[in-house]
């Protein structure tokens, strides 16, 4: 496990004894099953539940003797509930503990990360209506493109987010799934009816078919999505790294009073937090990788899967919880440069104008080829002097003035047009005023 990133609430969730008191909630809601179907008396789930307990030290000790570590926790209840304690387990499977407790430990994770999701979620309509009208170069290979707002960068980030929310929610409840089904899934020894009332009683959902085990795509697909967050965080993150370059200047993280950036050099500024995001986000891939590896297993089960899942489940739900508190930090103490997002943006002296200024010829009558070779020879002069703007290099082309306008011109060197459908652009994606 991971502990250096745990958050108190997460790391609840995957402690041994939180795994422990998963297995004996299932185990107790299996007794009042089994008696409300007949199969043992019926004063048995009071008597046992009256005394269940379990003691780790006590069930890791007697896991060194019998290596199997539900026998461990049975044989310890076992020694606190006394002679009732037979009928714990009875026609039971250690997989409908394991895998049924672990439906359980998802389903409280799945609850931490949904509600942290929804905080970076809110962080972002946040900025994206504070800057829905900070103007800002849009880059397309890295090379100044059109203007964009910094309110929009935001809102698209959103709108991703949206979408990891709606996906890890159906993930989610594809492994909110319990199974008391026995040995390889047929039964044989306690009906379906018992299932169908254990999973209702602990919030879960009985597997339509099962073998020993719940069947491991449903966990692929979980851990598959949480990749697909990490990977969205860590888009977001090395944009925010590019924009905090120091040519850029645009967008900083937070610097505390205190910190430092270099060992060497005092001067340094660096954006370790979303560089941490971005290591991070190898990890959830990494993790995601072995969980599609866990779903081919022999027949009706094997363990192979076992240790893997103890080390990647913890891991991936712990880590995306951390990374998701490091992220909204980052966003809701952004210092956004508005001053260097425009004189950037202007630093390319008009040529963010060229497909404005390109349209109004075609719509003079010139052909696309035509209008557009205008306007390259024009932009080409901006690249090999850095004394001129487009805007003058276009009001002395005698050849483009023979179909613009100089007001014509004027208007197409207009900020306005790139920002006007910018609350259209916020109210589709979900964001309010």
């Amino acid at each position: 496990m991971i502990s250096r990133y745990s958050r108190p609430e997460m790391t609840r969730v995957w402690t041994e004894q939180n795994k422990l008191e998963k297995w004996l909630a299932v185990e107790l809601a299996a007794l009042d099953g089994l008696a409300k179907y007949g199969y043992i008396p019926k004063g048995i789930p009071s008597k046992v539940r009256s005394k269940a307990r379990f003691d780790i030290a006590r069930v890791r000790e007697i896991e060194k003797i019998t290596n199997h570590d539900v026998i461990a926790f049975l044989t310890n209840v076992a020694e606190h509930v006394g002679p009732v304690g037979r009928y714990v387990h009875f026609g039971l499977t250690s997989s409908d503990i394991l895998d049924t407790g672990l439906a359980l430990q998802l389903a409280d994770a799945s609850r931490i990360l949904e509600r942290e999701l929804k905080k970076l979620t809110a962080a972002l309509a946040k900025q994206a209506k504070a800057h829905a009208r900070t103007l800002m170069v849009g880059r397309s290979h890295g090379v100044h493109a059109e203007p964009v707002t910094f309110g929009l960068k935001m809102a698209l980030f959103y709108a991703e987010f949206q979408r990891n929310i709606e996906r890890f929610n159906r993930a989610a409840e594809n492994v909110r799934f319990g199974k008391i089904s026995g040995a390889v899934g047929t039964f044989a020894n306690v009906d379906p009816k018992v299932e169908d009332f254990v999973c209702r009683k602990l919030g879960l959902r009985p597997a339509p078919v099962s073998t020993q085990i719940l069947q491991r795509d449903r966990h692929a697909e979980y851990m598959a999505v949480i990749a697909v967050i990490g990977g969205s965080l860590e888009k977001l993150a090395t944009e925010i790294r590019g924009l905090q370059k120091t040519e850029c200047y645009e967008v900083l993280e937070y610097f505390a009073k205190g910190q430092k950036g270099s060992s060497a050099m005092p001067h340094k500024r660096n954006p370790i937090t979303c560089e941490r995001i971005a290591g991070l986000s190898r990890i959830l891939r990494g993790n995601a990788l072995a969980a599609l590896e866990n779903i081919a297993l022999w027949h009706e089960r094997d363990i192979t899967h076992s240790s893997v899942e103890r080390v990647i489940f913890p891991d991936s739900t712990i880590l995306l919880d951390y990374m998701l508190g490091l992220m909204q930090n980052v966003i809701e103490n952004l210092r956004v440069n508005k001053d260097r997002m425009l004189a950037n943006m202007e630093a390319s002296r008009g040529m963010v104008f060229s497909q404005g200024l390109l349209l109004k010829l075609v719509e003079k009558g010139l052909t696309r080829e035509d209008a557009y070779k205008l306007v390259q020879n024009a932009a080409m002069k901006i690249w090999d002097d850095d004394k001129t703007n487009l805007r003058d290099v276009v009001l002395g082309d005698k050849a483009i003035l023979k179909h613009l306008k100089p007001a014509e011109i004027r208007d197409a060197f207009s900020y306005e047009r790139h920002v006007r459908n910018v609350p259209v652009i916020l109210k589709r994606a979900g964001i309010s005023k």
